[in-house]
């Protein structure tokens, strides 16, 4: 299979184009263990990094590829890569170019929605990538109180197992509920609170939740997420710990609007390349539950040509 791929990506890199069918029906249907053979196996377009221990992209033959594949070459790309060096490029893109909406909605996305260990690899392949932290970067580019909130969620490493304390989270659902009435009542921002920064950054995910539910029966049905609607980065961050399935929703739903700018279209190729073999499933489900369309038919009826070929390709995997 990777020789049929690699007969293909070196006819692209010819000048002469490619058959973009071909290698949606070929790539598209890799496992995990398809796609890191063919990164050891293809020399011109990967090279080892010996230190961090991962198969990164030449830079060479990413701009070549890039450029031939034309509408679709970032889901191209973006697929093929190492999940830690895509998120890597993701998180230095969305600081380069400034940090407002979207580019903020990345940050947390990579920081809240992905594992301990997908994390820690994220920010190893930075240091090889960039030669310098994300922590670094971030604090960097930041500033006020959203630094310190993205630094902390950045530097998280979250214990992922489902042990937690009852009466902890709680009474952290408590505090929290303290430190969202203090804040409206003083006009500040929430993301200034120490204790709230600190639970959202260093709790368990199965903890988070466990505290959302008290907040809920503590607040008369209103979630945190509800009353966080003056602090967006705490509401997405929020989101992204407890229930990334809608998160991701949503932003599908603004993605594929047509009226939608190219910035916040990327997200589609973002979000459906990385959670392709993550979630994929439960997020179809609440796009239909939540839209009374299936994800497959609004992108059939947005997305042309080969880049929504592939898109449909990928949402299959999950079927």
């Amino acid at each position: 299979m990777a020789d049929s791929a690699m007969e293909v990506l070196t006819r692209a890199l010819s000048g002469h184009g490619i058959n973009e069918k071909a290698m949606i029906e070929t790539l598209g249907k890799w496992d995990q263990e398809e796609k890191r053979l063919f990164r050891k196996s293809s020399s011109q377009f990967f090279s080892e990094d010996e230190r961090c221990c991962f198969e990164r992209w030449e830079e060479h033959g990413m701009r070549l590829l890039k450029h031939e594949f034309m509408r679709f070459k970032n889901a191209m790309v973006l697929w093929t890569t190492h999940p830690w060096e895509r998120d890597a490029r993701l998180v230095k893109e969305a600081l380069s170019k400034g940090h407002h909406g979207q580019n903020l909605n990345i940050l947390i996305e990579v920081a809240c929605t992905r594992t301990s260990d997908e994390l820690l690899g994220a920010r190893k392949a930075y240091h090889s990538l960039f030669d310098l932290s994300i922590e670094e970067d971030v604090a960097a580019h930041m500033n006020g109180p959203q630094r310190k909130l993205l630094v902390a969620l950045m530097s998280a490493y979250r214990y992922e197992g489902p042990k937690y304390k009852e009466e902890t989270a709680k009474l952290e659902a408590k505090e929290v509920a303290h430190a969202i009435e203090e804040a409206a009542t003083q006009k500040s921002s929430l993301i200034e609170h120490d204790d709230v920064v600190r639970i959202l950054s260093t709790r368990s995910k199965h903890h988070l939740h466990a505290l959302y539910k008290h907040y809920n029966e503590i607040s008369a049905g209103r979630s945190i997420v509800e009353d966080l609607r003056g602090d967006l980065s705490l509401q997405e961050a929020v989101l992204c710990l407890v229930n990334p399935v809608k998160y991701f929703t949503q932003i599908l739903n603004v993605a594929l609007r047509v009226e939608a700018d190219k910035k916040i279209k990327k997200a589609l190729t973002r979000i459906v390349v990385t959670r392709a073999d993550k979630d994929m499933k439960e997020i179809k489900a609440e796009f239909k539950n939540e839209y009374e369309v299936s994800l497959g038919e609004r992108i059939e009826s947005v997305c042309n040509g080969s880049y929504k070929d592939f898109l449909l390709t990928l949402l299959a995997r999950s079927d």
